[in-house]
C-alpha cells in the first residue's frame, strides 16, 4: 500500500476547475437522475394512490439492480455495441444506449397507473432501475480512465454535486410540479406528466456524451474473447441467469405466502417477522436458481469456463492479490459503509408524510436546502480527502452520518415544525456529502487500471447489496417499533462502520511500516 501524501491547499482548490471535473458535473446529473425516480419520489406517487408503507419500501427492491450489477458490467466493459462503439468509443456508445434506455423506462412508467397496474408499475421501476445501473457502470469507469489518481478526490466530489443536482430535480422539482398541478384527490396524470418531464431532463445527459471525449486507454490484446460470437454467447448466459433469477422469484410466491401464514397463524410469529423472514428465504431461493442455472450453462459450454475467469476470477484474484488478507476486512467496509443512510433514504419522504408535511415543504427543505447541504459536504469532502487522507475523512463521515440520523428521531416527536426540519437536513445533508466524496473516492482508490469497470461495480454493488435488501424491509420496522425507535437504531448500527475503519488504517500503517 501506498502512504496518502498530503498536498497544499492550493492544488486542492484548483482542482475543482479542471475540465474532467466539469464533465463529472454534468455526468452526475445524468446518474442522479434516475434513482429518486424509483425511490423517494415513486414513494409519494405510491402512497398518495393509497398503497400501504410495507408495500411502497418493498419498492426499493426495483434497484438492486444496482447491487447486482457486477452481473453485467463485464458485458458493457468488454462487449463494444455495434456501431456506435466504432463511431463514439467503448464507453461513449454504452453511455448514450444507457441513457435512451433510461428514458423509455421514465415513459413507460408515465403510462399505467399504481391504483390500477402495480405489476406494471413496478416492471417500469425495475427496468429504469436496470438501465440506471448500466450507466453508473459506464460513468464511473469513464471517471477513473479519464483522469490521473491524484484528481479522483475532486472527480468524485464534482460527480456528487452532479448527481445531487439531478437528484434535486427529481426530488425537488418532481414534488413542486405535482403540487403545483396536482388537486385535493390523486389525479394519476399529474404524475404521469411529472415522468414525462423527468424523461425530457435526462436529455442533458444525452447531450454531453455526444460532446465529451473517449478516454484514452491502452487495450489488452490477450482476451479470450476473439470474435463476436464469443461476446454474443457471454450475453446469453446473463439472460439464463436472470431469466432463472426471475422464475424463482415467482415460482415461489405461493409457497412463500403458505409458509408466512403458518408462521402467522401456528407459530404466532408477528406479520412483519414472517414476512421478512420468507422474503428473505425467497430471495436467496431466487439467487441459488440463477447461479444454477450460470453453472449448467458452463457446464454445457455455452460459454468456455477461460471467458468466467477472466471476467469474473481474475478482477477478484488482481484485487486480493494486491491487497492480501487486508481484503475481506476492506469488503466487509464496502458493505456496510452506507447501511445507515441507506436505511434512512428509503423512508425518509414516507416518514416526512406521516409526520405532516406537505409535498411542497419536502421539496422545499429536504430536496431543495437538502442539495445545498449535500453539496457543501461533497465539496468540503473532497478538498478535506486531498488535504488529509481519505481514510481519516472516511472515518469523519462515517460518524456524522451516523450520528445525524439521531436527530430525525428528535423530529418525529415534535411534529410538522419546518426550521427544525430545516436544521435537521443541513446536518444529515453536510454529512452525507462530506461521507459520500471521501468513500467514492476510497472506492476509486481500490481498483485496478486492468479491471476498471468491473472491479468498481463489484465494490459499489457490494456496497449497497445488503442495505438495500434491508431497506427493503425498513416499512415493516416502523409498523412494529414506530420512527424513533428506527432512526436511533440505524444509528447504532453505524457504529461498528468506525471499528473497519480504524481496523485498515491499523494495518495500512504497519503494511507502510514494513
Amino acid at each position: 500500500m501506498i502512504p496518502e501524501k498530503k498536498r497544499s491547499w492550493a492544488t486542492a482548490v484548483k482542482a475543482v476547475v479542471h475540465p474532467r471535473a466539469i464533465t463529472m458535473l454534468f455526468l452526475g446529473f445524468s446518474a442522479g437522475l434516475p434513482i429518486l425516480l424509483i425511490f423517494s419520489t415513486l414513494s409519494v406517487w405510491l402512497r398518495e394512490a393509497g398503497v400501504q408503507r410495507s408495500t411502497v419500501t418493498f419498492f426499493s427492491w426495483a434497484a438492486l439492480g444496482y447491487s447486482f450489477k457486477f452481473v453485467w458490467a463485464p458485458i458493457i466493459d468488454r462487449l463494444p455495441f455495434p456501431i456506435l462503439s466504432v463511431r463514439m468509443g467503448r464507453r461513449r456508445g454504452w453511455l448514450l444506449v444507457s441513457q435512451i434506455c433510461i428514458i423509455a423506462s421514465l415513459l413507460w412508467i408515465s403510462f399505467f397507473d399504481p391504483q390500477i397496474a402495480l405489476t406494471m408499475t413496478a416492471v417500469g421501476a425495475v427496468l429504469i432501475g436496470f438501465s440506471s445501473a448500466t450507466q453508473d457502470i459506464v460513468i464511473d469507469a469513464y471517471r477513473i480512465e479519464s483522469a490521473p489518481a491524484d484528481l479522483q478526490s475532486m472527480l468524485s466530489s464534482m460527480y456528487i454535486a452532479g448527481y445531487r443536482i439531478g437528484m434535486l430535480i427529481a426530488g425537488a422539482g418532481s414534488l413542486w410540479l405535482a403540487d403545483w398541478w396536482g388537486q385535493s384527490t390523486y389525479d394519476v396524470s399529474v404524475w404521469a406528466n411529472v415522468y414525462r418531464i423527468m424523461a425530457l431532463m435526462m436529455l442533458v445527459g444525452v447531450v454531453t456524451t455526444f460532446i465529451i471525449k473517449e478516454p484514452e486507454v491502452k487495450e489488452s490484446k490477450d482476451s479470450v474473447f476473439r470474435n463476436t460470437s464469443d461476446y454474443v454467447r457471454f450475453l446469453l448466459i446473463f439472460f439464463i441467469t436472470i431469466g432463472a433469477f426471475i422464475s424463482g422469484f415467482f415460482l415461489s410466491a405461493s409457497m412463500s405466502y403458505a409458509i408466512k401464514q403458518n408462521l402467522i397463524d401456528h407459530w404466532g410469529w408477528t406479520k412483519q417477522l414472517a414476512g421478512f423472514v420468507t422474503e428473505t428465504g425467497r430471495f436467496i431461493f431466487s439467487v441459488l436458481l440463477g447461479s444454477l442455472a450460470t453453472w449448467g450453462s458452463i457446464k454445457a459450454r455455452i460459454v468456455p469456463f477461460d471467458h468466467i475467469k477472466e471476467t469474473y476470477i481474475d478482477p477478484l484474484a488482481d484485487f486480493f492479490q494486491r491487497y492480501g488478507t487486508t481484503a475481506l476486512v476492506i469488503l466487509l467496509l464496502v458493505g456496510t459503509y452506507r447501511i445507515s443512510d441507506i436505511l434512512m433514504g428509503v423512508i425518509a419522504n414516507l416518514f416526512y408524510l406521516d409526520v405532516g408535511f406537505t409535498k411542497a415543504q419536502i421539496a422545499t427543505y429536504t430536496k431543495f436546502w437538502g442539495l445545498w447541504a449535500t453539496l457543501g459536504g461533497g465539496f468540503v469532502g473532497g478538498i478535506l480527502s486531498i488535504r488529509y487522507g481519505v481514510l481519516r475523512i472516511l472515518f469523519v463521515g462515517a460518524f456524522l452520518a451516523a450520528a445525524s440520523n439521531l436527530l430525525f428521531a428528535y423530529v418525529a416527536g415534535k411534529g410538522p415544525d419546518e426550521m427544525l426540519l430545516l436544521m435537521v437536513i443541513i446536518a444529515d445533508n453536510s454529512s452525507a456529502g462530506i461521507a459520500a466524496a471521501a468513500f467514492v473516492a476510497y472506492l476509486s482508490s481500490l481498483t485496478s487500471v486492468s479491471f476498471t469497470a468491473i472491479q468498481y461495480a463489484i465494490f459499489s454493488s457490494i456496497m449497497t447489496l445488503f442495505p438495500k435488501i434491508l431497506a427493503g424491509y425498513s416499512g415493516s420496522m416502523v409498523d412494529s417499533v414506530g420512527y424513533p425507535m428506527f432512526f436511533i437504531g440505524t444509528a447504532i448500527i453505524g457504529i461498528p462502520v468506525l471499528f473497519l475503519i480504524l481496523w485498515i488504517h491499523r494495518l495500512q500503517t504497519r503494511v507502510i511500516g514494513e
